[in-house]
C-alpha cells in the first residue's frame, strides 16, 4: 500500500507543478498581453495625430499651389518681403506682449 500511495503523491506532486507553472505562464502571457494593448493604444493616439497633421499641411499646400494672395501674405510673414515702396517696422517683443 505504500508503493500505492508514493505513486498518487508522486503524480498529484506532478499534476500541481504543473498547475503552477501553467499559471506563471498565463500570468506572464497576460501581463505582455496588457503591456500590447497599451503599446496599440498609444500608437493609435500617435497614428491620428500624425494623420491630422497631414490633412492641415496638405491643405496649405493645396492653398498654396491655387491661392496667390494666401503665397503672398506667407512669403510676407516668413520672409518679410514688401513691395516697392512698401516700408517694414519690426519691434522686438517684450515680456508683456502676448
Amino acid at each position: 500500500m505504500t508503493l500505492r500511495r508514493l505513486i498518487i503523491a508522486f503524480y498529484l506532486l506532478l499534476f500541481l507543478s504543473l498547475a503552477a507553472g501553467s499559471g506563471v505562464f498565463f500570468l506572464q502571457t497576460k501581463r505582455e498581453y496588457t503591456r500590447l494593448q497599451q503599446m496599440e493604444a498609444q500608437s493609435k493616439v500617435r497614428l491620428a495625430e500624425a494623420e491630422q497633421k497631414l490633412r492641415e499641411q496638405e491643405r496649405v499646400l493645396e492653398r498654396l499651389r491655387t491661392d496667390p494672395a494666401y503665397v503672398e501674405m506667407i512669403i510676407r510673414q516668413r520672409l518679410g518681403y514688401s513691395k516697392p515702396d512698401e516700408y517694414i517696422f519690426r519691434f522686438e517683443k517684450t515680456p508683456y506682449d502676448r
